[in-house]
């Protein structure tokens, strides 16, 4: 509830005896000022909402027209303020609307400025990667050109090696026969030399 003039005239306080305290003529004076000034106070914000509402539908209040012809320059005055007061809004609003647009502005310049600077780091990143996915796949190639060399060279080697293995297989079989033919042939000469029984009867 809001407090009015009343409240205060009707409010009531406790004595308190033994203690310091204030003189309590003294807080009533205080209090009735307050509330002269305070009534005051509402009869004038009274009297500007029916001067403002008058103003604003054109029509002076009937009740009013005295008082308002022989406040002529008063009323002038507050017609004056009045009117400062309404059209004061105008630049405010148009300054409000520059500076939003201007923050609009500032904050898309920005935005664009990191979208910017964001595809640069992306296509920076990108090459980078491009170029070590290059390097590793020509390095990968140079490497296994050199290992198919390497393997070529010992598969030769290797060729080599069987060709000359079976070379010698086949000389040493052609020598192992010569030499078994010409021994034979060496016993069947002691053979009949020596008597007619052939090779075959003493069972070699």
């Amino acid at each position: 509830m809001a407090l009015t003039p009343d409240d205060v005239v009707t409010k009531q306080f406790q004595h308190v005896r033994f203690k310091e305290g204030f003189d309590p003529d003294e807080v009533d004076d205080f209090l009735d000022e307050i509330v002269v000034e305070w009534r005051k106070t509402i009869a004038e914000n009274e009297e500007l909402k029916a001067k403002l509402a008058a103003y604003e539908s054109g029509e002076a209040a009937p009740a009013a027209a005295a008082p308002a012809e022989e406040k002529a320059p008063e009323r002038e005055e507050a017609v004056v303020e009045e009117a400062v007061v309404v059209e004061t809004p105008a630049p405010v609003a148009e300054n409000g609307a520059a500076a939003t647009a201007g923050i609009i502005e500032l904050a898309q310049r920005l935005h664009d400025e990191h979208v910017a600077e964001g595809k640069a780091q992306r296509d920076a990143l990108i090459a980078d990667a491009q170029a070590q996915a290059t390097a590793i796949v020509s390095e990968a190639e140079a490497k296994g050109r050199a290992e198919m060399e390497r393997l070529e060279k010992e598969r030769t080697v290797l060729e080599s090696r069987i060709t000359e293995l079976r070379q010698f297989e086949r000389d040493y079989r052609s020598q192992l026969r010569s030499f078994i033919e010409g021994k034979l042939r060496d016993l069947e000469t002691s053979s009949t030399g020596t008597g007619n029984t052939p090779v075959s009867a003493i069972g070699l």
